[in-house]
């Protein structure tokens, strides 16, 4: 059976959505709560890496904490500088980020994961 990996927050309706969509393809499924399981560094960029975008194009830029943090989408920061940013805070990684393979999609719309399925 392929595993899917989910980095989501349950409490996004794209979250689970992408979630029950994943279920109904019976999918072996990790369930990865990114707001309690802040994925390292390396994960990030692995993920980043399998999308072929930059750190940035996966932060939340709409989030207040975003705005909160002085963050703006001129900023002239580095991919390691954001990655940093996103580690040491989970709630601005967009989600739901679901990984099937070395493919990887943003569940927005969660249709889009019925591009990745085996």
């Amino acid at each position: 059976m392929t595993k899917a990996i989910i980095y989501h927050n349950p409490k996004c309706s794209k979250s689970r959505a992408s979630l029950e969509l994943l279920n109904a393809q019976n999918m072996e499924i990790e369930e990865v709560r990114y707001l309690e399981q802040t994925p390292s560094k390396e994960t990030l960029k692995k993920l980043c890496h399998l999308m072929s975008v930059s750190p940035f194009n996966i932060i939340r830029t709409g989030e207040t904490l975003f705005k909160e943090l002085g963050l703006n989408k001129e900023d002239d920061k580095t991919n390691d500088e954001w990655l940093d940013i996103l580690v040491q805070h989970p709630k601005l990684i967009e989600r739901p980020i679901i990984q099937i393979g070395d493919k990887v999609v943003i569940g927005r719309p969660p249709e889009i994961i019925l591009t990745i399925l085996p």
